[in-house]
């Protein structure tokens, strides 16, 4: 009698039992970005969600379909194992590790608990947001003014852009040979070429922006130092001194060029500057950090904890790992712990939907040296209705504060919303993946 009513109780799931049966994706834009929202489902009707880096190809999550239908969602370390090799630095790393959050939300919803408890539960009950905001003010005055905004809306971290394109267009500010800057005015990722021509202007582009900071020939002048000074400057006398302040997007430039910058603006005490030379280049960072008191920080284009490793051992102050990069949740938990080992704190890169959004959550809460997690939506009106079944806005007063909801707590996602910012091109979400069911080669790496 009591077998046979715990056969007809469904508390949670079987997760024993549990299979994967379907992945499929809908491909949305504005949130800030491109965004490819992830859902997994099961054989016992439990949904997982997921998400692809912002700017990356759902192609990435889709190729991997086949390598995990049928298989337990519970077992994510194991089905991580099969698919990493199909990952990569920056945007590569996309796929990989949007699937893997859609597990660890399943094995939490299988097993009624928090991603995070599955992780070894909290070290703090809210998560601290840092507003990310882009450089479209024409000077620090007025962009001053709009992160005191973002103050008053009750955010207690800040970061802001400090670089190349802020000054590229004022005569005398910028050393390089002639032609070298036009590539940077345009995005190739976001251009959508009809004609060969128009495909081979792209590709030219892309090409360029890919030159790594030590061979493009870019320099700041005095002229563009002075003003990069007066900027920050000019931001400080509007928000305070009080308030950390982080830098990013300086441009390709030259580590010699970061290290001039660097010291410019050390008595501003910026909280710390970001992504001054490519992160493969570890000795440029150990350079970096030894050349000035500001902290130097990288990472959200690393895959697998193996890349930091030796930025750590370099000195590197702060780690800026992305989820939908890394690896997903629990390669960013392992990440974090490695880098308290070197004494280095952990801030968290996210440019996505709420999904990302509380996956980071979830790990920071997990994770004892977090600092900051980015938040870059927060002028979308309709960010927090991506997702139903979390309370909003799930940014309050410049935290996240992560339920005990079983794993991600979101419920479901809002499809009505999802249709109405589709990428170019998409004509619906959740459609059948069946293409994708048995994309096969020998994926062995060794003989």
């Amino acid at each position: 009698m009591t077998q046979d009513l715990l056969n007809h109780t469904r508390i949670h799931s079987r997760p024993s039992d549990l299979r994967i049966t379907d992945i499929r994706v809908a491909e949305i834009v504005g949130a800030p970005f491109t965004s490819a929202l992830l859902k997994i489902y099961t054989n016992q009707g439990i949904v997982g969600f997921g998400e692809v880096r912002d700017g990356a190809s759902a192609t990435f999550a889709l190729m991997l379909k086949s390598r995990l239908l049928g298989e337990n969602p519970c077992d994510i370390d194991r089905l991580f194992r099969r698919i990493k090799q199909f990952g990569g630095h920056g945007r590569q790393g996309g796929g990989v590790s949007g699937i893997e959050l859609a597990l660890w939300d399943l094995a939490g919803k299988a097993y009624g608990v928090p991603v995070y408890q599955m992780l070894g539960g909290k070290f703090r009950d809210k998560v601290r947001i840092y507003c990310d905001t882009d450089a479209d003010r024409p000077s620090g005055t007025e962009m001053g003014k709009r992160l005191k905004a973002r103050m008053d809306m009750g955010f207690t971290f800040l970061k802001m852009d400090l670089g190349l394109m802020q000054i590229a267009h004022i005569p005398g500010t910028v050393v390089g040979p002639a032609g070298a800057l036009e590539p940077f005015y345009h995005h190739a990722g976001g251009m959508r070429p009809k004609t060969l021509d128009e495909r081979r202007h792209r590709n030219a582009i892309y090409d360029a922006q890919n030159v790594m900071h030590p061979f493009t020939g870019l320099h700041f002048s005095e002229k563009g130092l002075d003003l990069m000074e007066q900027y920050i400057a000019e931001v400080r006398a509007e928000i305070g001194p009080e308030i950390p302040l982080a830098l990013d997007h300086l441009g390709h430039i030259s580590l010699q060029d970061g290290i001039r910058l660097a010291r410019r603006i050390e008595k501003y005490t910026p909280a710390w500057l970001e992504d001054v030379v490519p992160w493969q280049h570890t000795d440029a960072y150990r350079q970096l950090q030894q050349a000035t008191t500001v902290p130097i920080c990288t990472g959200e284009d690393i895959y697998l904890k193996e890349g930091f490793e030796p930025l750590l051992k370099a000195g590197i102050s702060v780690i800026h790992p992305d989820l939908l990069t890394t690896g997903g949740i629990y390669e960013t938990k392992k990440i974090g712990d490695m880098a308290q080992d070197h004494g280095v704190a952990m801030a968290i890169h996210m440019a996505e939907s709420p999904i990302a959004a509380m996956a980071c959550a979830h790990v920071a809460v997990a994770t004892e040296n977090f600092l900051a997690l980015e938040y870059h939506s927060v002028d979308v009106p309709w960010w927090d209705d991506i997702q139903i079944g979390l309370p909003k806005p799930i940014v309050k007063d410049g935290f996240i504060t992560v339920t005990d909801k079983p794993g991600l707590g979101i419920d479901d996602l809002n499809d009505e919303l999802l249709m109405q910012h589709l990428q170019p091109g998409v004509t619906g979400i959740w459609q059948p993946t069946d293409r994708w069911d048995d994309e096969h080669s020998w994926d062995r790496t060794w003989s």
